[in-house]
């Protein structure tokens, strides 16, 4: 059907409630916007769904909501395991615990029952859920850090990563087969819970959960020590990380844990913030005030479904806080959690790190001080999560920590998805061993810029919205790949990675290779002094993101160096 027919569609069919057709009904008028609601179904991709709120096929709403589910539902028949279970859970924005109780409902309606969280969690949580109570499967209604108008629906699978391949193909291939909204099965919630199809789950999967972080710690006894001298400030940016934080933070000992009062309670609006993302310098406005007030020795932000986080930490010259990186604060965990381990023998045989091939190049060198094995997947921490199912399968490996430059990180492997909780206990258990040691979590990341180098990375957003966007994003990946560049700047490209041709071509000798990595559209380009780009439309957002690495002498330097490699990337794209 056209956009039109689709709009009729919806305005005539008894299926659609009389809500949604007086929303359609307010833009009869407005042709541009009916086309933008339904000139293509709301995609499914690899992680599920996301956009924004609203009536139509390209909108997240019940009916979008309870056909993809419908899809997944019948992936999981045909795969035998139903008698499983799903697992649910819903962050703080508008229309979350709807949505999952329509995607709850669905699965009770095909028979399979579905474990619903009490009240918002942090997406870790359901991940971690999903493994404890032994579920086929998961869902996470969040839209992470998008705007309000937002929200989303993530899949996650039984070993509680997000879904990867073959199965998010033929998940996929499911929800796509699911045209008819009139077979889609739903059932009363009631009948459901007296069916025994519908559970809801609390306080028994948090304890659970709070007990698999805190086995991360390495020195309790330093936290104990200076519990009473650190200061905290944190803030959930109105989202799920507020009670989980709090009380993890609390069983440890730390005594002087501040949250932001005007940002501590759920807010669909997110009413103080333009942008809930803690990538975001101006996210920390109320906290960095705050921080100042109480003389903080660390502040930190976790996005609304609580996967992210960031950090800002006090220069003992300027008494200012410095904004970290995620690859900052990867790298403090992760030389902490390597050396400590091996100081205390508490390193696992086989060590692995993880990280995605836009993560730092920092992890190189730190792990090859350690010993400790580097794997680099693709971007997205379901690649992550699959290395840890890979190394339990064949015991190739233990896995110790997993990054990803997105404010993402894992320690442990309670969770198979980044987990801004844990992130939080750990970078604070760090900044407590700075504390006994007299220094703060600023000085230490200037160690390990002088030990390793002083690496920086950066990110080139380029937004293109609408169906004409997306083309525009498809252009550019195709011209990159068609007319490759020969340098950027002073900048030679030593290699160029395709990863959706699987190959890897050098540009001097022609000579080819494969990446060894599934397919995907990215493109990365190997530079001379030790720098690098990379090219990846985003899977979630109209967007193309540019990647891009240095390795600098100096703080100064390594900025002046992705300054320059920036303005050499735009002007190549503008040619």
């Amino acid at each position: 059907m056209s956009y039109m027919e689709q709009f009729k569609f919806w305005l005539e069919n008894d299926y659609f409630d009389q809500a949604t057709k007086d929303e359609l009904l307010a833009i009869r008028n407005n042709e541009g916007e009916i086309e933008d609601r339904f000139y293509k179904d709301l995609a499914f991709g690899t992680g599920g769904l996301r956009g924004v709120i609203g009536a139509g096929t390209n909108r997240m709403n019940v009916y979008t909501v309870r056909k993809a589910t419908q899809g997944l539902a019948n992936y999981i028949i045909k795969e035998d395991g139903q008698q499983k279970g799903i697992a649910i859970a819903y962050d703080s924005r508008f229309m979350s615990p709807e949505f999952a109780d329509v995607a709850a409902q669905c699965m009770a309606a095909n028979g399979i029952k579905a474990y619903v969280f009490e009240s918002l969690r942090p997406t870790p949580e359901l991940s971690f859920a999903l493994r404890t109570l032994g579920c086929i499967s998961g869902i996470v209604i969040t839209a992470s850090h998008n705007p309000p108008e937002y929200n989303g629906y993530k899949v996650y699978w039984e070993d509680g990563a997000q879904v990867s391949a073959p199965k998010d193909a033929e998940i996929i291939d499911e929800v796509n087969a699911v045209t008819d909204y009139n077979t889609v099965k739903t059932m009363d919630k009631d009948a459901a819970i007296a069916a025994g199809l519908y559970q809801v789950i609390g306080k028994e999967i948090d304890d659970a959960y709070m007990v698999e972080l805190k086995k991360q710690i390495i020195h309790p006894e330093i936290i104990k020590e200076v519990a009473e001298d650190i200061k905290i400030v944190y803030t959930p940016l109105h989202g799920t990380g507020n009670l989980p934080v709090r009380r993890v933070l609390s069983e440890l000992g730390f005594k002087n844990v501040y949250v932001v009062p005007e940002q501590e309670l759920p807010d669909p609006e997110f009413t103080t913030l333009e942008y809930p993302n803690p990538e975001d310098p101006k996210a920390f406005t109320l906290a960095l005030k705050l921080a100042k007030e109480k003389d903080a020795d660390i502040v930190l932000a976790t996005d609304p479904d609580a996967d992210r986080l960031g950090i800002y930490a006090k220069d003992t010259k300027t008494g200012e806080y410095v904004s970290f990186t995620g690859n900052m604060s990867g790298m403090l965990i992760a030389e902490y959690i390597l050396r400590e381990r091996t100081a205390t023998g508490t390193m696992p045989e086989k060590p692995a790190l993880v990280k995605t091939i836009v993560t730092t190049n920092m992890s190189d060198l730190l792990t090859a001080a350690y010993h400790v094995e580097q794997k680099e997947v693709l971007t997205g921490f379901k690649y992550i999560g699959e290395q840890i199912k890979l190394f339990e399968q064949t015991g190739s490996n233990h896995y110790v920590f997993g990054l990803e430059e997105s404010y993402g990180c894992l320690a442990g492997t309670h969770a198979r998805d980044k987990d801004a909780i844990v992130a939080v206990m750990c970078l604070c258990e760090v900044a407590a061993w700075c504390k006994k040691n007299g220094i703060t979590v600023w000085d230490q990341m200037l160690k390990l810029y002088e030990q390793y180098g002083y690496f920086k990375e950066d990110l080139y957003t380029i937004t293109l919205k609408g169906i004409d966007g997306s083309k525009q994003i498809a252009a550019i990946m195709d011209k990159l790949r068609s007319n490759p560049p020969k340098e950027f700047g002073e900048l030679e490209v030593v290699t160029m990675r395709d990863y959706e041709k699987d190959t890897v071509i050098n540009m001097k000798t022609g000579e080819t290779g494969t990446t060894g990595l599934p397919k995907s559209n990215v493109l990365y380009f190997d530079l001379t002094n030790d720098s690098w780009c990379c090219a990846r439309p985003s899977g979630t957002e109209p967007k193309i993101k540019f990647y891009m690495g240095v390795k600098g002498t100096s703080l100064g330097d390594a900025k002046d160096k992705v300054d320059k490699l920036t303005t050499a990337l735009k002007a190549k794209l503008d040619a």
